[in-house]
């Protein structure tokens, strides 16, 4: 057996590793006998090497064996979950969950926190006051029952090392690599216990899938996994070449997943992608047409039957359902700045990565390991590709509870937005389909 030193080196020379070495060295770092910096280097030298199919597939076994395997056996119906490999302004989960789960599938949702310049879907769910996101399995097994749908944080036994090595990729820049996003994704989902999972990867420039070609790549990888485990899977390579939906920040996002609950917002790239996925998800689970699936999506917001559903997973969760259902109850935060359009035209493009950075700044995610999320830092944007501008008009808020915070995210903001006087395409939301 190599040592920690050897194997590092290894693989920094673009070496193979064998199943035992990768065993060793998620063992030993789970079990705390391995530093962070050793891991750190290893991380790295995986970034800029990468891993073969195998090491990729033996990489997500090594994980799942650090923990227990979720079995939903008990659980009548089918179990379904969905995974998006990170975006600025996805908050598709909050909404697409309750809908699917008022359709009748099961969705037992195990989400992450903020990474990068990404958000998190439990800071999202953990803006909502005395909402619980840990959960005993034996819970969490009663409210998928009873409910339909559960929404938790990573339990202590499921996949702890996954828990370890998603913190420190956040902090050392290394997550971006495929294998690493492939199998911390797929260690999860494949210890859910699910029938069914759909995934929806992120591809352009607020993606940490920068171009079409490796977005692919992950894509095929992480569904060739999933079928090895016997699971019905489909993932789908979607546009982030600027925010998805207006909101971005954790209680704003909430906000406006309610809005699309209630059936308040009738088009946009938001409620479009969250319809897809979640037809989806019912076709993979009811062998239904994907049509026929889609409309029984569209009549859970319509009926609001899927606001509804929320409602009660809220309650189930300990979540403070009145300000749920009256957003305007909720506390607000002590400043906001309008950035403004200094010239005329079209915006043509969005650096959606500054944006995203702009929000981390503000106070709605981590520049380091431990740091507090503020639940009120965020930004709404108002002016998105395709959009016409005058000066003056404003193109998005920004939200903090500290002033500087505010006034160094503003600039980021600001020269995020290229405008020119030629009226651009619009991006494509949903450009493939992988099966």
């Amino acid at each position: 057996m190599l040592t920690a030193y050897e194997i590092i080196r290894k693989k920094r020379d673009g070496g193979i590793l064998s199943s035992q070495e990768i065993d060793h060295v998620v063992r030993e770092f789970t079990a705390g006998r391995l530093p962070e910096y050793q891991v750190s280097s290893l991380l790295m030298a995986i970034f800029f090497k990468g891993m073969t199919d195998e090491e990729t597939f033996d990489l997500t076994r090594s994980m799942m064996a650090t923990g227990t395997t979720v079995d939903l056996s008990d659980v009548q119906g089918c179990k379904a979950d969905k995974h998006s490999t990170g975006g600025v302004g996805d908050k598709i989960s909050l909404i697409l969950a309750p809908l699917a789960a008022a359709c009748g599938i099961k969705v037992p949702m195990v989400s992450g926190r903020g990474l990068g310049h990404t958000g998190g879907t439990i800071d999202k769910l953990e803006s909502i006051p005395g909402f619980r996101t840990k959960l005993a399995t034996a819970e969490y097994k009663d409210i998928l029952r009873k409910i339909g749908v559960v929404m938790s944080a990573q339990s202590d036994d499921l996949v702890p090392a996954d828990r370890k090595l998603y913190g420190l990729r956040d902090v050392t820049a290394t997550v971006e690599s495929i294998p690493l996003i492939s199998s911390s994704i797929m260690s999860k989902k494949l210890s859910e216990g699910v029938d069914a999972l759909v995934l929806d990867v992120k591809v352009g420039n607020g993606a940490f899938m920068k171009y079409r070609g490796d977005a692919r790549e992950l894509a095929s990888k992480m569904v060739q996994v999933g079928r090895a485990y016997g699971k019905k899977v489909a993932a789908y390579l979607t546009d982030m070449n600027q925010p998805l939906g207006r909101e971005i920040g954790n209680w704003n996002e909430v906000v406006e997943s309610l809005r699309v609950l209630r059936g308040e917002s009738s088009e946009g790239d938001l409620l479009t992608l969250t319809t897809t996925l979640a037809a989806e998800m019912l076709s993979l689970c009811s062998g239904e047409s994907f049509s026929s699936s889609k409309e029984k999506i569209k009549h859970a917001i319509d009926s609001g039957a899927g606001y509804n559903k929320f409602l009660e997973m809220v309650r189930a969760q300990d979540g403070e359902i009145r300000v749920v259902e009256d957003p305007s109850k909720y506390k607000r935060p002590e400043f906001s700045y309008e950035i403004k359009a200094a010239e005329s035209g079209f915006v043509t493009t969005m650096d959606t990565f500054k944006v995203g950075m702009a929000s981390v700044k503000l106070g709605a995610g981590r520049l380091k390991i431990g740091d507090r999320v503020d639940p009120l830092a965020g930004i709404t944007v108002l002016k998105k590709i395709g959009d016409k501008v005058s000066v003056g008009d404003v193109l998005a808020i920004a939200y903090s509870n500290e002033k500087e915070r505010t006034m160094s995210a503003v600039k980021d903001i600001a020269s995020a937005y290229s405008l020119s006087q030629e009226e651009p395409e619009k991006p494509e939301l949903i450009k493939e389909r992988i099966a």
